[in-house]
């Protein structure tokens, strides 16, 4: 892959990590300077007896897995189910990350996820970032349909540092969707639809292909080769 300053948007802190873990670690891997953004820490949705804090250290933990630079790790607190509140100031923020990251690749949730949150993420952040590719990770709970416009190819080692973060996540472990066989056996369904052993899937929002043996980025001064 191209990318070189890819932006990971996650409503929720886990949301990433389920959705598009794998490509952040392959890309990671690739040396691409990748930045996740998870808008709430969910306090009101931490198990009785934990720190409301909770989740804040738990993402931290699991990007860390993911290989990347916790510098790059944004953590807001908007109340979780009540993003519809609070749409104009999601808006602002996440223009706000569009300045000052100047991303290539935006990943955020898919256009068609039921979740009251993700969809003011989806839909605010085509907005902020209509100018950029963006793709759609699926969270298949969520989802009503699902697209599979692209495909991003997985080694065993990208999905095992995706396991790796979800592990990270101790408060959720109770929850049905967080099982590990689930989330290996959606990577090899992807995985099968290409010919691959491992896969993760998205909904292409937008595409953005900039023509060229190479391209400078008016926005973002990255060189990106298209051999």
């Amino acid at each position: 892959m191209v990318y070189r300053r890819p932006l990971v948007i996650a409503p929720h802190t886990d949301d990433g990590e389920f959705g598009c873990g794998g490509t952040m670690a392959r890309l990671v891997e690739e040396g691409a300077e990748v930045h996740y953004a998870a808008l709430s820490i969910a306090e009101d949705s931490v198990p009785a007896g934990l720190p409301r804090e909770t989740l804040a250290r738990e993402v931290t933990k699991a990007t860390r897995e993911l290989g990347l630079d916790e510098r790059n790790l944004i953590v807001e607190r908007i109340p979780v189910r009540r993003f519809p509140e609070f749409r104009q100031q999601i808006l602002e923020l996440l223009v706000d990350l569009n300045r000052r990251i100047e991303p290539d690749l935006v990943l955020l949730p898919c256009s068609t996820d039921t979740h009251q949150d993700h969809q003011v993420v989806s839909q605010e952040g085509f907005r902020a970032f209509k100018k950029t590719t963006l793709l759609g990770y699926e969270i298949p709970w969520n989802n009503l349909t699902f697209s599979t416009n692209a495909f991003v190819f997985l080694e065993p080692r990208h999905l095992e540092a995706k396991l790796r973060a979800v592990r990270c996540y101790v408060s959720q472990l109770g929850r049905k969707y967080v099982d590990e066989e689930f989330i290996r056996s959606l990577a090899r369904t992807r995985g099968v639809q290409i010919g691959a052993e491992y896969a993760e899937s998205f909904e292409v929002a937008r595409l953005v292909l900039r023509t060229g043996r190479s391209t400078e980025s008016s926005q973002s001064g990255t060189r990106m080769s298209t051999e």
